[in-house]
């Protein structure tokens, strides 16, 4: 599956869901705090438990995603479904500019359950800028995990 469909398709998805949260007026997730713009409550919402629900997320990936790509803004948060959508940013010393969809498919802290979608304002970015932020993430999620003492 190339790099394109795999945006495309996850694109579809948070456009389908977010046509579908537009249905209503009421949002049952607004008490919670959810779509907050700031990255300490896209944390800890990925940390949350409601009642007998669990966020099926690794909270090590999710936090990692968030801290790699720390220069894009936040647009969306879904710690049930585990996907970040980042808007554009430049990163710092960079000219171009990036948005990044992130979909945390597994609670395991496995290279397996981390999907990223990169786009600059050009198209898709190149294969080894997508790998370098891929790795990125993954390496920073065992730093926090060590940092932890959760081994």
């Amino acid at each position: 599956m190339t790099n394109y469909s795999r945006f495309a398709k996850i694109t579809v998805t948070v456009a389908s869901l977010a046509a579908l949260s537009a249905c209503s007026s009421f949002n049952p997730f607004s008490a919670l705090g959810f779509g907050s713009k700031s990255e300490v409550t896209a944390t800890r919402q990925a940390a949350r438990v409601r009642g007998a629900e669990s966020v099926a997320v690794n909270r090590y990936l999710w936090a990692a995603s968030i801290d790699v790509l720390n220069f894009l803004p936040i647009e969306s948060v879904d710690p049930f479904t585990g996907v970040i959508v980042m808007g554009y940013g430049t990163p710092p010393g960079g000219s171009r500019a990036y948005r990044a969809t992130i979909y945390i498919t597994d609670p395991a802290l496995d290279a397996r359950s981390l999907n990223v979608a990169l786009q600059s304002r050009n198209g898709p970015v190149s294969a080894e800028t997508h790998r370098a932020i891929e790795d990125a993430i993954l390496s920073r999620a065992r730093q926090i995990r060590i940092a932890d003492g959760a081994l």
